[in-house]
């Protein structure tokens, strides 16, 4: 029997090794990407069966890289394997088209079972969140962030670049915009967030999980 096609998606190298490892005797592994832009280019060239994200990695966080391969219709399920265990992190991950969600401080298995849930096209939420997750859901909490709500896809982009420590100039080449585009962009989003300078920015990215520390 053909074994599933997986994708690593993780700037930590040593805890994509041990996925890595954790997966091969049941999923065959496509190999590992270290940032949200290689996820996307990869997945549209490979198409994996599915694919194992973390949420907060450089240059295109996993939501927003999921969020773009949804866009781009490539079918291949989602499992997210996370530090963060915020139900809105879980709410947004679902919202871009996860099939699952699982905290990096789970028990092993719980990724396996993950897998083989999406592939069999229902949805994983570990057990340490779902009952949070099912009241914010009854609650009526919204699980879209502000970024969602109120920045566009192309502007969040340009919040992570800037966040990371990227120039405008370095922004219009990732982005393959002109740098005078990318300057629109950062003051365009500093007024949407009510932020004043590239500091506040930063400090915005990292509360919202954009980056890290």
């Amino acid at each position: 029997m053909t074994q599933p096609r997986v994708l690593i998606a993780d700037d930590h190298q040593i805890l994509a090794e041990g996925v890595r490892r954790l997966l091969e005797p049941e999923f065959e592994v496509l190999g590992i990407v270290a940032d949200g832009r290689e996820l996307v280019a990869e997945a549209r060239r490979s198409l994996p069966d599915a694919i194992v994200a973390d949420i907060t990695m450089p240059a295109l966080n996993g939501i927003e890289a999921a969020r773009q391969l949804r866009e781009a219709g490539v079918a291949a399920k989602v499992v997210f394997l996370t530090q963060h265990r915020d139900v809105a992190y879980a709410r947004q991950a679902l919202e871009s088209g996860a099939s699952g969600f699982v905290l990096k401080h789970s028990v092993a298995s719980e990724l396996i079972t993950a897998l083989r849930e999406a592939l069999a096209g229902r949805t994983y939420i570990t057990p340490l969140i779902a009952g949070e997750l099912m009241q914010s859901y009854r609650a009526g909490v919204s699980g879209t962030s502000v970024l969602s709500q109120r920045l566009t896809a192309r502007q969040r982009e340009v919040l992570q670049l800037i966040a990371e420590g990227r120039s405008a100039k370095e922004v219009a080449a990732v982005l393959n915009i002109s740098t005078r585009t990318a300057e629109a962009h950062k003051a365009r989003i500093l007024e949407v967030l009510g932020l004043h300078s590239t500091a506040e920015l930063v400090q915005f990215a990292i509360r919202n999980g954009i980056i890290s520390v």
